[in-house]
This record gives structure tokens, sequence and C-alpha cells, in this order.
């Protein structure tokens, strides 16, 4: 007997050392965060990412043969036992990725879910988190204890998540973003240099979460101020967040909405009476203060770039209001003159932040006009595109100027404002004229590059004496003029003076070309081509971040001299002479009366 129960023991397929399981690794951070980057999370986009888990799930579910069922669907139940492999781990949680992306697909939409998409959104958190105890209690049994913390850490995220979406439970809320939170602190301590970032990450985007249920618990002294600039931070496990506080926002905003009733623009009133129109204007109000604010300067151009964005999504929501309460005033002519007489305010105030922006991208782009590309790699501008921003400047204020000039009474606001707008516009002139003429310095041509930097110089002095007459002096655009008049004059020099000496370097520079001609091109000194050099192994072509032409074959080819034939010059045909051949040409025939005239 002792000697079967060693061959037992030796035997491979026993069933003794089926008993001893092994423990399934899995990180689960890293994992989420590669898919979620990869598949549509990077934007925003939860769409794709719930579509990516979906297929994620069939070609688990295929490659496991763990499908349920052919013609029926029979479900199929995970437990301890069925776990054999770790893709079936994968499989909980991927299901529970499915859900959660789905919960917040239904929270970014455009008007956000009404009450029935908000019941159907809080049951797609409830299944996110009843998948998550699952994955948490089979990696409990059968994942090493690193796979287990992360799986506790995940599944207190995603009943956090619940509970805030529902607005209730705050202190369970906290307790579970809490728990998550110190997880992943301790597992920021261990692990590659990869693993810590992501650790600390989540972390960094877990404290929202907990300082804003704090601020619900009364435990925080939250400002509103503080909650926007928390609410700017970035990351996948914020989107929830976000929403919960835009819509905290959005309420506030239709509360004091409600105190809003006329729109001041020029020295004009113009009353307010649809509730949506208010909360669109008082949203771009409110973000015109981040932009004019003490505080803008602090803002990075990205940022301030953003945020313009959100002022015209609000404005121009606020001029699709009005525009349909046009279209159902009727005959009402009072009403009818209020909200066209709105329209015009709103606009022209869309075209004031509108050139605002372009101004902010000309800052931009003349700030990577010096730059060299070495600079963190960035693209350097080119004078053409400060052209095409300057054309843009000058078609905004002309549409601004027209707009405001565009009524009968008008009053001396807005015929001071129209004169504004000229002003910007000889200004925009004469800064165009100077980047056309250094895109021109640029190609080489210089004759045409010392006329425009002249002409930008006399439309500097004009629109600089413009703007010293008028009573309301723009200090900043002043001294910027001053600028580039004097910018003006010493291209100008420049350009004259490089024109010059290559007009009398013209002659030996041509003298030198016409020396180095050659038929064939052998007198160059290149590198050979890959024809030339097939017995060694040398790539003809650069590397990806190096730009150069590949050296294959030459093209054109070279000239080559080759035989020609004889020229033979006749010259034996001027002395000869040929005999007379009129008796052998067609004569005409006349008729009796065409004798006597002929």
């Amino acid at each position: 007997m002792a000697k079967v129960t060693a061959m037992e023991i030796d035997d491979p397929n026993s069933n003794i050392s089926d008993q001893i399981s092994p423990k399934f690794s899995i990180n689960v951070l890293q994992l989420l965060k590669s898919s979620q980057m990869q598949h549509g999370l990077r934007h925003g986009d939860y769409t794709r990412y719930r579509r990516y888990c979906t297929a994620r799930l069939r070609r688990l579910y295929k490659s496991l043969k763990f499908t349920h069922g052919r013609g029926k669907y029979t479900r199929k139940a995970i437990t301890e036992s069925t776990v054999t492999e770790v893709r079936f781990l994968h499989v909980v949680l991927y299901t529970a990725e499915r859900a959660w992306s789905h919960a917040m697909e239904k929270r970014q939409l455009p008007d956000g879910p009404n009450a029935r998409q908000r019941i159907y959104l809080i049951g797609r958190l409830r299944k996110a988190v009843k998948w998550a105890d699952l994955f948490s209690h089979l990696c409990s049994v059968k994942g090493d204890s690193r796979t287990s913390l992360e799986a506790e850490a995940y599944a207190s995220y995603m009943k956090g998540n619940l509970l805030f979406e529902q607005d209730r439970n705050w202190d369970t809320a906290l307790r579970n973003f809490k728990s998550a939170r110190a997880v992943y602190e301790e597992l920021g301590k261990y692990g590659d240099v990869e693993n810590q970032v992501l650790c600390r990450e989540r972390v960094e985007e877990l404290e929202p979460s907990i300082r804003y249920c704090l601020h619900k618990i009364g435990g925080s002294n939250l400002q509103t101020s503080e909650l926007l600039q928390i609410g700017e931070m970035e990351g996948p496990a914020l989107d929830l967040f976000k929403s919960k506080l835009e819509a905290v926002m959005a309420e506030a905003r239709s509360q004091q909405a409600a105190s809003l009733t006329e729109f001041h623009w020029l020295g004009n009133r113009f009353p307010i009476t649809n509730a949506k129109t208010r909360v669109a204007i008082l949203k771009a109000q409110e973000l015109e203060k981040d932009l004019h604010g003490p505080s803008a300067d602090s803002l990075s151009a990205e940022k301030r770039l953003a945020t313009f964005d959100k002022v015209f999504t609000a404005y121009h929501e606020a001029r699709s209001c009005i525009r349909s309460d046009l279209a159902s005033a009727g005959s009402a002519e009072n009403v009818k003159d209020d909200l066209n007489g709105l329209d015009k305010a709103v606009s022209a105030v869309l075209g004031q932040r509108t050139i605002e922006r372009n101004q902010l991208l000309v800052s931009i782009a003349k700030s990577k006009l010096t730059k060299r590309r070495d600079d963190k790699n960035e693209k350097v501008t080119k004078p053409e595109e400060l052209v095409r921003l300057y054309d843009l400047l000058l078609q905004n204020t002309a549409d601004l100027s027209d707009l405001v000039s565009s009524g009968r009474d008008r009053k001396p606001e807005e015929v001071a404002f129209a004169e504004d707008c000229q002003l910007k516009s000889l200004a925009f002139r004469a800064e165009r004229c100077f980047y056309l003429a250094r895109s021109y310095s640029l190609a080489g041509k210089r004759s045409e590059a010392y006329s425009l930097y002249c002409r930008a110089r006399s439309l500097a002095e004009n629109a600089l004496h413009e703007f010293q007459t008028h009573s309301k002096t723009d200090q900043a655009m002043i001294k910027e003029l001053k600028t580039l008049y004097d910018e003006c004059r010493a291209y100008s020099c420049i350009e004259h003076a490089t024109g010059i000496i290559e007009e009398v370097k013209a002659p030996e520079n041509l003298s030198k070309k016409i020396s180095t001609i050659s038929l064939s091109g052998a007198d160059k000194k290149v590198e050979k081509y890959l024809l030339e050099k097939l017995d060694l192994y040398e790539s003809a072509v650069s590397e990806s971040n190096v730009k150069a032409v590949p050296r294959i074959e030459p093209f054109p080819p070279a000239l080559q001299s080759i035989p020609r034939n004889p020229i033979v010059l006749d010259l034996a045909d001027s002395f000869i002479d040929f005999p007379s051949i009129e008796n052998r040409m067609k004569k005409d025939k006349k008729g009796f009366i065409s004798r006597f005239w002929g």
C-alpha cells in the first residue's frame, strides 16, 4: 500500500495536487487605467469605453468556453469553484466596468438625465456595485493579498459613487471613499514607479469627492470658488463629481436668475422674460468674471481658451432661446422689439468675446514666433498664421461695427463703441501688414518686403495719431503701436541693406554657380545612392525623427553627353538655276467676254 501511495503522489494527474489552488495576481488599477485611456476615456467618451467592455467580455466568454447557451439564454453564475484561471476574474471586473461606464454615459447627456433616465442610471450603478462586491469576494479567496486589497478599494469606490449619485448617506459615502484612499496610499509606497504614480493619481482623484462629502455633512467650510477649483482637476474618477457639481451650480443659477430681469448693454435695458435665457446669460456672465477678474492673469492660456468656449456656448444657447421666443411672439410688436434688441445686444457681446479670444490667439502665436523647435518640441509659428489671425480680427471688428451701427436711433454709447471698433481695425491693419512683410522677407523677396514695411510704418503712424487724439485712449494699444512703428523702421532698414548686399553680390554668386556647372554632376560631393552601393548593408532611408530625403535614385537623372549626328549645311542651293516649268502648269479657261478684259 505504501508503494501505491507513493505512486499516486508522483502521478501528475493525481487529484491531490488539485487541492492546492494557486493564487491569482491582477494589477487592477494599472489594468483599468490602460483600458480606459486606450479606449475612449482619455477624451471622456464613455460610449466607446462601454462598447470596448462589451467586446472584451464577448472575447473572454468565447475563449473560456463559458457561453450562456446557444438557443435559449441560460445564465451561468461565477462562483469560487468556477474561477479556475485569472480570466474569470477579468470577466467580473469588466462587467462592473461596463455597468459603471453605461451609468456615466447617461450622466453626460447634453441636457442631463431626466427622471426616467436617472432611475436607469442609478440602476446601472447598483449593478456595478454588485459586480464589484463579487469581484472583491472572489479576489479575497482566489487572489493574492495585493489583488485582494485593490479589489476591496475598487468595491469601496463603486459604493461611494452610488451613494454620491443618490444624494444621501453622505457619511457612508465618505467612509467608502476614505477606505479606498487609504488602500491606494498604502499601495503607492511599494511596487515599481509606474504603479506608485497611478496610486498617487487615484488618491488625488478621490480627494475632491471626500472634501465634497465633508462639505455636505458639515465638517468642512468649503466656498463655492474652492469647489470650482476642485472641479477643474482632470481624471475619469472626477467625472461624476464634476457632473454633480454642475448640477448644483445649475440649480443655484436658476434660483439666482429670478433676480436677473434686464440685460444692460451700452445704455440700453432689455427685459428678459424667458427663464432659460436668464440662466444662460447668468452662466456666461459668471464665466466672464474668470476672464476679467483679478485672478485672470494667473490663468494659463489653455484654460482661458477653454473658458472662452464655455462663454460662447452659453451665449449661443441664449440666442437660440431668444429666437425661439421671436418665432412664437406672434403679432405683438412691443415684445418683438424687445426681443430683437436683446438679440442684438447678446450678439454684440458675443462678437466682443470673439475679438478677445482671437487677440489671445495672437498673443500665443507671437510668443511662439521667435521660439526654436527645440523648446519642448513645439511647432514654430509662421508669419502667415498671424496674417490669417489678423484677417479674422478685421472681419470681426467690421461685423461688430455693422451690427452696432444697424439702428435708427443710436445712443452716444453706441456711436462711441463703433468708433472704438474703427480704431481697433486701424491697429489690426498695421499689424497685418507688418507680418505680411515678414512672410515676404522670409521668402527672399526684398523689394516687396521693404515696400510692405514702409506701408506698415505709415499705417502704424496713422493709427497711433488717431489713438492719441481720441479722448478715451487705450494705453496698452498705444504702447504696442509705438513698438510696431519702431520695428517697422528697423526692419525696413535691414531689408534695404540686405537687398543692396544681394544686388552687389549677385554677379559674383552667378559666376560661382556657372563655374560649378557640370553635365554629369561628378563634381558634387554627395552621398552615394542606393543603386550605387548595393554591396553595402546601409539604409537609404533616414530615421523617422530626422527629416531627410531618401537617397534611392537621383531624379531627375543627371545630364549625359551623347554622340550627335553631323550637321550638313546646304550652301549650293542659292547658286543653282532651275529650268522653268510654266508650260506644265494648268491654264485657266476664259470666256468670250472675259477675253476683252483679260
